[in-house]
């Protein structure tokens, strides 16, 4: 049996971080300022959006945000976890 303790904390790090990428890359196709998107999403102000985003201080979409997002910019859901598994975390598949 597998133990999630094995993997290196980089891997995930790096899966949130290519998600608020691909989250970025759908705002951006769809038009979308970060503000707009926050208020479409309840918020008002950019502070999830614009962190999550970038990963910063360990911020990160959870699933609901990832659905309402998916939602909010008409894109499926998988186009946010595009590219997610890199080659660290391949080897723990």
């Amino acid at each position: 049996m597998r133990n999630a303790e094995e993997l290196p904390s980089e891997t995930i790090d790096n899966f949130y971080k290519q998600i608020g990428n691909n989250v970025k890359k759908q705002r951006k196709l769809k038009g979308y300022t970060q503000l707009q998107l926050a208020q479409a999403l309840g918020h008002k102000s950019v502070g999830l959006v614009s962190q999550a985003e970038i990963y910063l201080k360990k911020q990160h979409f959870n699933i609901e945000h990832l659905y309402k997002i998916a939602y909010i910019l008409e894109c499926k859901l998988c186009d946010l976890f595009a590219d997610t598994e890199d080659t660290t975390t391949q080897e723990y598949m």
